[in-house]
């Protein structure tokens, strides 16, 4: 299959260009269960300047989006501490595909179909530029980390284990 230079439109990055905020495109063959560590290698880049965009839950169910490295976990207990939640756990896929809007794969934390917070890995913000999901499976956006904060309202946490 013949790599396309353009992908359509997604509802991510039809939010990254109504707020101005300039990004490259990075599609790549997509692989089930190969998460960012997969994209990173095929796109020849550091994973830990890839960041998954993750769907967990609180002890209420209520759901938010936790921004990681590539190459690391989150460590479920630090970030209910930070957050001060009592407990926060991964949401089923299927749960996480109805808040976002997206595939679980391929959801991005731009354009979700629900509001949720946010919360990023404080490292994150120190560097240059990260690669994150544009919205669909097998395609990554590269951005300034700083577009997570100035769009998402993005709060810093320190949560990552390394995987």
């Amino acid at each position: 299959m013949a790599k396309k230079t353009h992908v359509s439109e997604t509802p991510a990055t039809q939010m990254l260009r109504a707020h101005g905020i300039a990004f490259s495109e990075h599609p790549y063959e997509y692989l089930e269960h190969g998460g960012a560590q997969h994209s990173a290698k095929v796109l020849g880049m550091d994973p830990f300047a890839v960041v998954k965009t993750l769907v967990m839950q609180d002890q209420d169910a209520k759901p938010l989006l936790v921004l990681m490295h590539g190459n690391r976990t989150v460590s479920t207990k630090n970030l209910a501490r930070q957050i001060g939640a009592k407990s926060v756990e991964p949401c089923k896929p299927e749960v996480a595909n109805r808040h976002s809007g997206y595939l679980v794969g391929g959801t991005s934390p731009f354009g979700t179909r629900r509001e949720m917070p946010v919360y990023i890995e404080s490292s994150i913000l120190e560097l240059p530029r990260i690669a994150i999901n544009g919205g669909r499976r097998g395609y990554l956006v590269g951005i300034d980390p700083q577009a997570c904060v100035k769009l998402l309202h993005a709060k810093p946490v320190q949560c990552a284990l390394a995987e």
